[in-house]
């Protein structure tokens, strides 16, 4: 019987961008976050409403929670989030977890200026 998956494919789960629910833009800002064992100021890459990529070389784990607070124009945004994956050296996938709805407007307003 002859196989039809490609073998290349074979072990690949689904990419950060086929996971991801909602559509990031880019946007350039600091943030700050605060975990368990750690805590530091990292840059935002990109963001959506339901989470950010940041660039940061500190090695974090995935399914870590961390609280983050951005400094957006209109003030701050403070958010719980789990980190979905890793780039080591590079940065983190973050998934927002309850994300207010005063919070989401503001990431709404700051995506449409961009």
């Amino acid at each position: 019987m002859e196989d039809d998956r490609d073998d290349d494919n074979d072990n690949a789960g689904p990419t950060p961008d086929e996971r991801r629910q909602t559509r990031r833009e880019r946007l350039i800002l600091d943030l700050f976050f605060n975990g368990t064992d750690l805590t530091g100021v990292a840059s935002i890459n990109d963001i959506s409403l339901g989470g950010l990529y940041m660039k940061t070389q500190q090695f974090i784990p995935e399914n870590s929670l961390l609280t983050l607070r951005i400094p957006f124009a209109e003030g701050d945004v403070i958010v719980n989030g789990e980190v979905v994956y890793t780039r080591p050296n590079d940065g983190i996938g973050i998934r927002f977890q309850g994300l207010r709805d005063a919070d989401r407007e503001i990431i709404k307003r700051a995506l449409a200026d961009t």
